[in-house]
């Protein structure tokens, strides 16, 4: 077993045993003085996470200096905006961990079929802005069937301090819409079965993620951090994950071979995340604990920076080949909402 494998295990087993010292003190009565037997062994745990989470960056972060990005398709289409870019800082999290040093994280900003910014329903339009110099137009390549995001004309909602404290994923955009292949690749993960939580985009319920979720699902492991999601084997030692994906939405499993533009699965809100949205990124193995982050380049589109906006249009809309749910639709079979599943998965208290 590696280093880069054992460093997020010892890290683990160290909260756990730094949580069973502080239950200890409290349900049992040892026989010294509390410095002794609580106190101490706290401080020496303490001791080794930091000097664990020290050794943790050092076998997560690259080596040297990083090689050119790795070229693949954009994985949605439509109008997003991107967050959390390493266009502007590496590592873009803040965390070479997982093998996200590259990643980023989009969130979908979808316009109405005049080209005007979402409102609220009944509200009179908008005006027509002027062209964004931020937003790009480009075209995804016609390399296999896609399928077309589900986002309608629905502003995103803006981060609240106080109130409401939740919103279910149905208010945003970006939940359900399609995830593409960036590349003719297999399947090595599809994991589909941790429920989508209501949104964490107020001050309330983004202090309770930072202070308690997250350190819980980081004890737990990376899969609890990602959430629902799928790992593509590119080929020549690069990795493409795709992290918090919606419930019950994977069309894929593991052994899968895929086209690129192949559907894969949908957006949703599942693991260590604030709203529904894609977190992509590139690394150089399966298995996010043991891995190094790969930088990319979304072919059309090159790595977007924070809050820029782009749009990746579809073939058909180019005059290329029917996507596979509008030649479900020109067919007359039921799409896949239509045929009953369900539009969203059971969200954290309800």
């Amino acid at each position: 077993m590696s280093v880069r494998r054992v460093v997020p295990i010892a890290m683990r087993l160290s909260w756990l045993v730094l949580i069973a010292l502080a239950i200890g003190e409290f349900v049992t009565d040892l026989p010294g003085p509390w410095w002794a037997t609580t106190l101490l062994p706290a401080l020496v745990v303490l001791a080794l996470m930091v000097a664990t989470m020290s050794l943790q960056a050092r076998t997560a972060a690259p080596r040297g200096e990083p090689g050119p990005p790795v070229e693949v398709a954009p994985p949605v289409t439509g109008r997003w905006k991107a967050l959390n870019s390493p266009a502007d800082k590496v590592p873009s999290h803040g965390t070479h961990a997982y093998g996200q040093t590259y990643a980023i994280d989009i969130v979908a900003q979808p316009e109405t079929a005049e080209g005007e910014a979402p409102g609220r329903p009944g509200a009179a339009p908008a005006p027509r802005p002027a062209a964004d110099p931020a937003t790009r137009p480009v075209a995804r390549p016609a390399a296999g069937p896609a399928t077309r995001p589900e986002v309608g004309p629905v502003a995103r909602p803006a981060f609240r301090l106080f109130w409401p404290v939740v919103r279910r994923n149905r208010a945003f955009p970006a939940f359900g819409a399609p995830l593409l292949a960036v590349a003719d690749a297999t399947v090595v993960v599809a994991s589909d079965g941790q429920r989508d939580h209501l949104s964490r985009n107020s001050l309330p319920a983004l202090a309770y993620l930072m202070l308690a979720e997250a350190p819980v699902r980081s004890i737990v492991g990376a899969h609890r951090i990602i959430g629902n999601h799928v790992i593509l084997d590119l080929g020549g030692g690069t990795y493409a994950v795709y992290a918090h994906l919606r419930r019950g939405s994977l069309r894929v499993r593991a052994g899968d071979r895929v086209r690129a533009g192949q559907g894969i699965g949908r957006v949703g809100n599942s693991g260590n995340t604030t709203e529904p949205h894609l977190h992509f990124h590139l690394m150089d193995g399966p298995d996010p604990d043991a891995a190094r982050g790969v930088p990319f380049t979304w072919r059309g589109v090159g790595v977007p920076a924070n809050g820029e906006t782009f749009t990746v249009v579809e073939p058909e809309e180019r005059g290329g080949q029917p996507t596979e749910e509008r030649a479900e639709k020109q067919a007359g079979r039921p799409t896949e909402q239509q045929a009953g599943r369900p539009v969203e998965g059971r969200a954290a208290g309800s």
